[in-house]
């Protein structure tokens, strides 16, 4: 049985290297906010555990095993399907939706998920684009590249955006930049400013700093 802390360990070094590469303990512990130290031995103790989860080795970083990519994907399918339906069926903003499935996805029953999902029309994917693992632990991978690689002139398609940062999220929501929406790259301002584009016959500007927060396809 993990605790809620080592669920989120699981999770989000899946949400960092996916399911080969190795992730550093210091960018786990940024993710997670907490100090390097503790976040090795958290890692540590995974590593002996009879679960065998992931594998460690110091200097190098963490990865998961074929059952911690099991349980990672169950946890993130839990965390997904709860921000769907807070947004569908509760109406939370999408930008308040990822700090309550945090709360929530530890403690939901397998019962309530077969629920939750059975009450939502189409669960392919969360607010924020990102795709929500079947309840096999099977995963869609988006064929999606980053809006700062986009050319000129080239029309893409809202994929995915960044979720953990509530102030980048109402801020995308502002530009209408939502998963799905179309936009026209119109090209950079001068020396890595911001990024013009066109939606529905108006001319916004991402801002920087945004830009490689959000994944788009090509149209």
């Amino acid at each position: 049985m993990l605790t809620q802390s080592e669920e989120n360990i699981i999770k989000n070094i899946y949400d960092l290297g996916g399911v080969d590469l190795w992730v550093s303990t210091s960018a786990l512990a940024e993710r997670l906010a907490q100090k390097p130290a503790s976040v090795t031995n958290m890692i540590q103790k995974l590593a002996r555990d009879e679960a065998l989860l992931v594998e460690y080795v110091p200097y190098r970083g963490v990865r998961l095993n074929e059952t911690g990519i099991r349980v990672a994907l169950e946890i993130i399918r839990h965390h997904r399907l709860l921000e769907l339906y807070l947004s569908q069926a509760l109406g939370v903003p999408w930008d308040r939706v990822h700090e309550e499935a945090e709360k929530l996805e530890h403690v939901l029953s397998e019962d309530l998920e077969e629920r939750i999902a059975a009450a939502l029309p189409d669960t392919r994917r969360d607010p924020h684009g990102s795709p929500i693992p079947t309840k096999d632990g099977q995963i869609e991978v988006l064929n999606a590249i980053n809006l700062s690689e986009v050319a000129e002139g080239k029309i893409v398609s809202i994929a995915e955006v960044y979720d953990h940062d509530p102030g980048l999220l109402r801020y995308l929501g502002e530009l209408g930049l939502y998963p799905g929406v179309e936009i026209r790259v119109l090209g950079r301002e001068p020396y890595g400013g911001s990024l013009r584009f066109q939606r529905d016959g108006g001319e916004y500007r991402l801002g920087e700093d945004a830009i490689p927060h959000v994944s788009v396809i090509l149209q």
